[in-house]
């Protein structure tokens, strides 16, 4: 049993309750657990009120259910407080007390009596409270500004209670964050515009100004009324699961129900109950020509029970029919999963994948088409017309990949035949840039060539004089050396001869003086 929501519910109910209890729990060990803390606990109604008896005794007997821990048995739900108040999943009324016409002292005394620190209060406007907020107690923008200058009279402004003084009747508020408690940490405290008020506010002020706003009229107004899910939301919000049914009746406690006798399942088969209906209507509607209406029935049953087969497969019939076949395709593929062995929807599915593979043959998606075409045989492999439609595409296939072959093989070849005459025509391209490189080169240089030429030219030739020249000094020189040996031979012959003739005319003179 939960202790402390068990010590909560005598507090408030008194030693009555407790007493019941102790009669009604003798034999539950949880309740002989907590009974000596519970012993300590003081009692707020000392007097017991009329018709609370019976709910004494309610809660007495049915304490090991009501105080069960099994009650909270999911994680509460953690969500964005901004959307969820602009989303409004579940209705969000003024307080009850509002609609109750209670007297003013009454709830006057009541606030006083109830608030607690981190209560979020709703409805206080006519009770003409007083709330003291100290300067600590206010943030201030900068260290040395005064926190005071930043307020007006009529601004609205949201704070946190702080302190409550029950007999003295003072309340005790703050506007710095640090005093909400943790799951009202996303409120904002201090100055808030008309728009920020709750959305409880607005409708509170608009039902105390207009009598004719009753609480039936404002619930059926709210955006989360017509939210289908509410209960589910709001349990998974405040943590109850709905696995564990929150009944207080024994017989709902036990846990040996068949899966059929659960409203899910007995819903499941109401929806589709009603789905038939809307299918065998929409079937009616397309014998007659009435395309129009009978996509409106089947979309109605499919509304009704998503996953209804019939209605996939008639829908998916009337989609093939008008020429959506991807449509169709889709409509029976989730008809066989949610029924493998529903002859219909594999029969349909075939004939369409057929006309499926046709259009990729249109398009020339060769290959996808064979797959489709398999696909199709997968589901009743003695379709005549999938089988010749998977051996023509075959043949198509295979025609097609030689064709390409053959082709390839021809580009290889031009290919190589290519690359050879390239190869020439880059030798030939290369060879032209070298001579016409050369020939710039050459024509730059001719000035400069043609001076070297001439320059050369006149060395040569001057070389060549001087060689003349030097041949002729050796010549002459040759020819004086010559003329000089034969002058001399012939001065020295002359001499000779003139010495002979001295010789013999000396002789002959001597001959005579001997004679």
């Amino acid at each position: 049993m939960d202790r402390d929501l068990l010590r909560q519910c005598l507090v408030y109910h008194g030693e009555s309750l407790f007493n019941k209890l102790k009669c009604e729990q003798t034999e539950n060990p949880d309740f002989q657990a907590v009974v000596s803390d519970l012993c300590k606990a003081t009692y707020e109604r000392k007097v017991t009120e009329k018709g609370s008896s019976l709910v004494e005794q309610f809660i007495a007997r049915k304490a090991d259910i009501l105080f069960s821990p099994a009650w909270r048995t999911a994680t509460p739900q953690e969500q964005d407080h901004e959307e969820e108040e602009a989303a409004e999943p579940y209705a969000t009324m003024p307080p009850l007390e509002l609609f109750m016409e209670l007297s003013y002292e009454e709830r006057r005394t009541m606030i006083y009596r109830d608030l607690e620190k981190g209560d979020i209060v709703r409805e206080i406007e006519d009770l003409e409270l007083s709330a003291l907020c100290h300067v600590r107690e206010i943030p201030s923008s900068g260290s040395h500004d005064d926190p005071l200058s930043y307020y007006q009279i009529g601004d609205f402004i949201r704070a946190g209670v702080k302190d409550i003084d029950r007999y003295q009747e003072k309340i005790t508020v703050s506007l710095h964050q640090a005093s909400l408690c943790a799951p009202l940490k996303h409120i904002k405290l201090g100055v808030i515009t008309q728009e920020e008020m709750p959305i409880h506010y607005s409708r509170s002020v608009r039902a105390a100004a207009d009598s004719r706003e009753t609480y039936a009229c404002i619930l059926k107004s709210c955006h989360g009324y017509q939210n289908p899910s509410v209960v589910e939301y709001l349990l998974e919000k405040v943590g109850i699961s709905d696995r564990h049914p929150p009944s207080m009746m024994r017989g709902l406690q036990s846990k040996l129900f068949h899966e059929d006798d659960f409203a899910s399942v007995i819903r499941k088969k109401q929806s589709a109950s009603w789905a038939l209906k809307c299918v065998r209507a929409g079937v009616d509607h397309f014998k007659h020509g009435r395309h129009v209406e009978a996509m409106n029935e089947y979309n109605k049953a499919l509304e009704i029970d998503t996953n209804n087969v019939e209605a996939l497969v008639a829908r998916g019939a009337l989609y093939a029919n008008k020429g959506s076949i991807l449509k169709a395709i889709s409509d029976f593929e989730l008809a066989l999963e949610n029924c493998p062995d529903h002859r219909n929807a594999k029969k349909y599915l075939c004939q369409t994948l057929v006309e499926r593979g046709k259009q990729l043959e249109e398009q020339e998606k060769l290959v996808t088409a064979e797959g489709i075409y398999r696909r199709a045989l997968s589901l009743d492999d003695s379709n005549p017309e999938a089988k010749e439609a998977l051996h023509n595409i075959t043949d198509l296939i295979q025609k097609s990949i030689r064709l390409r072959e053959e082709a390839l093989a021809k580009e290889q070849v031009k290919a190589k035949t290519s690359q050879t005459s390239a190869e020439k025509l880059r030798k030939i391209l290369k060879e032209e840039k070298r001579m016409k490189k050369k020939k710039k080169r050459a024509a730059s240089s001719s000035p400069s060539s043609s001076s070297s030429r001439s320059s050369s030219s006149r060395s040569s030739s001057s070389r060549r004089k001087s060689k003349k020249k030097k041949k002729k000094r050796r010549k002459s020189d040759r020819g004086s050396k010559r003329h000089r040996r034969i002058s001399s031979r012939e001065s020295r012959k002359s001499e000779e001869d003139r010495w002979a003739g001295v010789r013999r005319g000396g002789r002959g003179s001597g001959e005579g003086q001997g004679s």
